[in-house]
């Protein structure tokens, strides 16, 4: 059973509640479940949300809304990843995040084609990041239970388990890795909610696009951008993967 796992919570520090922000009278995240929805090789979408009270507004929606959802631990979202792909019982896992409202399901179907027809363990547009040719925010990663196992078992620098696939993307030599390119470089664009500014750019994409065509592609998304290059500039000086280094700074001071 192919199973896209998104992961989300409200307690983000540098835009709380974002994926309760709404455009075209729909929030963040009903947009990006109707988009994953349109995914042609998904056989079952769980929210990964966490234990946190704070979340349980997150608990609320996906009943409302019917939409499977599991709670875990938020620090660890490797082991909540593990305990919601044992939830659902899932063979292979589509790892989404939920502050990417503009994710393409042809891209999803892309990614795991080529999981499929091939004897990789990880297949994603994000990885290696050098190099990339994907905008941030449509990153889609794919994977098996196994591999899954794996790195929960083995994961022990505080970036492994809160970044999910840090462990066997990080060991190339030990698992086969596969990035999935686009036709041109599109690295430039950022469609990650992450900030205001984010949210500024994403809410006029869908301000536009969506009225025309509920299911618009990111072709459609790069082509408006293009001819309205001043839309672009909303959130183009932000540097993505902040996290990332503020993890890697905490694995610093444990001296991993």
């Amino acid at each position: 059973m192919n199973a896209a796992i998104i992961q989300a919570r409200l307690s983000s520090s540098r835009l709380p509640g974002k994926i309760f922000l709404e455009a075209c009278g729909m929030s963040m995240l009903e947009h990006m479940i109707t988009r994953v929805k349109r995914s042609k090789k998904i056989d079952e979408i769980v929210i990964a949300t966490t234990n946190n009270s704070a979340d349980d507004l997150i608990e609320i929606w996906c009943k409302k809304h019917k939409i499977k959802y599991f709670r875990g631990p938020e620090r660890d979202v490797l082991k909540r990843y593990k305990l919601a792909k044992d939830f659902i019982n899932a063979d292979t896992i589509i790892r989404l995040g939920a502050d990417s409202p503009l994710i393409d399901p042809k891209i999803i179907d892309d990614v795991l084609e080529i999981y499929e027809q091939n004897n990789y363990d990880f297949v994603s547009n994000l990885f290696p990041v050098d190099g990339r040719t994907y905008p941030d925010g449509v990153n889609v990663e794919v994977f098996s239970s196994k591999l899954l196992d794996i790195a929960d078992s083995n994961a022990k620098k505080p970036s492994e388990r809160e970044h999910v696939t840090f462990y066997f993307w990080m060991r190339p030599e030990h698992f086969k890795i596969f990035r999935h390119d686009y036709e041109k470089d599109l690295s430039k664009f950022r469609f990650n909610l992450d900030y205001l500014q984010d949210f500024c750019l994403i809410r006029l994409v869908f301000e536009e696009l969506f009225p025309k065509n509920n299911y618009f592609t990111l072709n459609d998304v790069i082509d408006w951008l293009n001819k309205n290059p001043e839309v672009f500039k909303i959130n183009s000086m932000i540097e993505s993967n902040q996290g990332w280094n503020k993890s890697f700074e905490e694995d610093k001071k444990l001296n991993f």
